[in-house]
């Protein structure tokens, strides 16, 4: 496993516009809990105009305390913590005003150490009030309310070493063959990872249910759409049938077709970032807030 927050901006649609919009910064978590987690994740935005976000999820389980200043209900205003489940389709958030969340994604596979009564793929595809699904529910105003940086870093910590996760081997090898997933683009059929692994591929279905939340398939099918959305996004002449056939495909229309059925466009419908933008494409990750910060005009 990469050591730190990844710095890619795998998933993000159109992350040069979205990073001129809010401020993004990846944080690590204490040494304890780096085993479990990806990252921590900070945005913070105060926007004259509202703005749509959209993500393709990764495989994971986010823990997300957010608070919008000009929500419709009093939870939006004061603020709330959810867990939030694999989104299995294309997530959209609409940003208005001034704005805060604080996200704690987990690696895929590690969520389970934390709330070990539940299965992974209960929670897939919903947003779950985090005193439903965790012993101690995060303390949102430790969280959110400072304005230093630093701080909201440790407030996390705090609460997700309160929950004492302990070490599940399960957990342990459903990290290893996802993360495997991940990072060798060899990898392209469900026999072939239970293989390499030991397991049938029925009980490797199972593993991954009941400590992923989505079946092997569509992890790998999910990070080849990352990568190509990545592709799309940064280079300017794709050739889309290598690209294809080095991710597993059978053929072009196969990659375009699941391409535009997850991001809701066909890849052609990109184009990579003019030069001075692509200074966006991995922010700097900050140890603190800068206070005069805001966001550039649209």
């Amino acid at each position: 496993m990469a050591a730190g927050p990844r710095r890619d901006t795998r998933g993000i649609v159109d992350a040069p516009h979205l990073f001129t919009r809010v401020r993004f910064r990846r944080r690590e978590p204490a040494p304890a809990l780096r085993p479990y987690l990806e990252h921590y994740w900070l945005i913070d935005w105060d926007l004259d105009q509202p703005y749509a976000a959209h993500v393709v999820p990764h495989p994971s389980v986010n823990l997300v305390l957010q608070r919008y200043e000009a929500g419709e209900s009093a939870r939006e205003r004061t603020g709330y913590a959810e867990v939030a489940g694999i989104g299995l389709g294309l997530f959209t958030q609409k940003l208005t005003g001034r704005g805060r969340v604080c996200g704690v994604q987990f690696r895929p596979g590690g969520f389970r150490p934390f709330a070990p009564e539940h299965a992974l793929s209960d929670l897939t595809g919903r947003r779950i009030d985090a005193a439903e699904v965790l012993r101690t529910p995060p303390p949102v105003g430790a969280v959110l309310d400072p304005a230093d940086e630093d701080a909201r870093v440790r407030a996390l910590d705090a609460c997700l070493l309160a929950l004492e996760p302990r070490p599940d081997p399960q957990a342990t090898l459903a990290m290893e063959l996802v993360d495997r997933v991940r990072t060798d683009r060899s990898v392209r059929r469900v026999g072939q990872l239970a293989r390499s692994a030991g397991l049938s591929p029925r009980t490797l279905q199972r593993l991954f249910s009941a400590y992923v939340g989505v079946g092997p398939k569509w992890v790998i099918l999910r990070y080849r759409i990352h990568e190509a959305l990545e592709r799309a996004e940064s280079e300017p002449a794709v050739d889309w049938a290598r690209l294809a056939a080095d991710l597993g495909y059978s053929d072009q229309a196969h990659l375009v077709r699941d391409f535009t059925s997850t991001v809701g466009v066909p890849p052609t419908a990109f184009t990579p970032p003019p030069p001075q933008a692509r200074q966006f494409l991995a922010p700097p990750i900050r140890r603190k807030p800068a206070n005069s910060w805001r966001p550039a005009p649209p």
